[in-house]
């Protein structure tokens, strides 16, 4: 906070007084400026959250001979002016530089790719990008907010393909939710590019877009907010079982969530051998023949619940190994987990709010993980996605198969080894130095 105050040290003493009774840390008073009749004073304090930050500006505000100027939040002014830039990798300093940088030197590249197409990804930065593509439909867990408010996400989630993969991403977000138009755009812009990487748009129409795509591209296409967390969840579910020695094939597994993540958690697991899954959405248990299920569910339920399990989540948590949450806060009680088969598992992913509380959940469950970063065991994508397109970009892939995928889920899960694996440890940190090389590697094998 800025303030305006009376030339008293006493009144900045009240200030911090009044942050501390409020319940906030005073973590720095700087003076910015200085007059006989007026002081300029900066105060850096650490608030619980946006309700709390407006109580403690309440509290300053309500102080005799102080002003509250201007208020700046730290996540803001990280977000100032956005968080990514583009940079040269060759000097610019002589005629020399520029004429090799740039005309005439640039012309013989051009004409060299014309005649040799394929040497696109290797003589221009193709080779090592790719386009975080979004229509803001699905930004995050908070809705339908547009291309706009989907911008920071997507710089952020270029950011973490440069930190993680050494990957050079861009934000591509689309003022249209018309698929036909999407996937025209994409098609447009994909010979800038050697990978699209779809994020934050809402199913279904997520999946039409990433098949139509996949189909007429000649790069890999990869919904993230699918595929990673499909990746993640199993590698995560992978050591779970491990912990508790149940094989992954013969184990029931409850699916919360019929959406987008969902839907390939549960094509993933079918894929990897489990045999018995249960998708829970909100209208209940989907089961094969229910008239009234949408195409893509009744798609999903065709695969699915085998024993025809009808009605509640409890209903299909009867017995079940393991309970997987992409859906929404609070659907899960704590007390039904005592209700699942012995030792049982439970990925509350939903984020930030889970399905349960994971600290009521680990009373009944012998392991617990969550997509949030302040508990163990965090589901979190970004241990999968920079590999996997550095993976995928470094072989010159045409395409992300099941196979790949798979092998990414086991590379990640084996980076934990025998002697670190416990109930708190089942999925390594997104800074393990590990994860993206092995991820990497595997996406190159296969």
């Amino acid at each position: 906070m800025r303030l305006y105050t009376e030339p008293d040290h006493g009144v900045v003493g009240a200030v911090a007084t009044a942050i501390a009774a409020a319940g906030g840390v005073v973590t720095a008073i700087d003076v910015a400026e200085s007059s006989h009749d007026r002081l300029v004073v900066d105060v850096t304090c650490s608030s619980a959250d946006t309700e709390h930050a407006a109580e403690l500006e309440k509290a300053v505000s309500g102080i005799d001979g102080v002003t509250v100027h201007k208020v700046s939040d730290r996540t803001f002014l990280t977000h100032l002016g956005g968080i990514i830039e583009v940079s040269s990798k060759v000097p610019l300093k002589t005629r020399d530089d520029l004429s090799l940088a740039y005309t005439p030197g640039v012309g013989r590249v051009s004409k060299a790719i014309s005649e040799h197409p394929e040497d696109v990804s290797r003589l221009t930065i193709k080779g090592n990008t790719v386009a975080v593509v979004t229509d803001g439909s699905a930004v995050l867990g908070l809705g339908n907010l547009g291309p706009g408010a989907a911008l920071p996400v997507m710089e952020g989630k270029a950011a973490l393909f440069k930190k993680f993969g050494d990957i050079n991403a861009w934000p591509i977000c689309l003022d249209t939710q018309d698929t036909d138009e999407i996937v025209r755009a994409v098609e447009l812009i994909a010979p800038g590019f050697g990978g699209i990487n779809l994020e934050d748009i809402a199913a279904p129409r997520c999946f039409e877009i990433e098949a139509r795509l996949r189909e007429r591209l000649d790069i890999p296409v990869f919904h993230d907010d699918q595929h990673g967390t499909a990746i993640v969840a199993l590698a995560g579910l992978t050591n779970a079982l491990r912990v508790v020695d149940k094989p992954l094939e013969s184990s029931r597994m409850v699916v919360a969530g019929g959406g987008a993540a969902g839907t390939a958690i549960v094509a993933l697991l079918l894929a990897a051998g489990v045999t018995d899954i249960i998708v829970y959405d909100r209208a209940g248990c989907l089961v094969a023949g229910d008239e009234t299920l949408s195409a893509t569910h009744a798609e999903l339920a065709a695969r699915t619940n085998p024993r025809g399990v009808r009605g509640s989540l409890r209903d299909a948590l009867q017995g079940a190994d393991a309970f997987l949450g992409v859906s929404a806060p609070g659907i899960l009680r704590p007390e039904w987990i005592a209700e699942m088969a012995p030792d049982p598992i439970v990925f509350a992913m939903a984020n930030p709010d889970p399905e349960v509380d994971p600290v009521a959940a680990s009373k009944h469950a012998a392991v617990v993980a969550s997509g949030r970063s302040d508990f163990p065991n965090q589901i979190n994508n970004v241990l999968a996605f920079p590999g996997v397109f550095r993976g995928l970009l470094d072989a010159r892939a045409s395409q992300v198969t099941v196979e790949m995928m798979l092998r990414a889920a086991d590379a990640i899960a084996h980076v934990v080894s025998d002697e670190e694996l416990n109930p708190s440890y089942i999925i390594p940190t997104v800074f393990h130095p590990d994860v993206h090389h092995a991820v990497a590697t595997a996406i190159r094998g296969a």
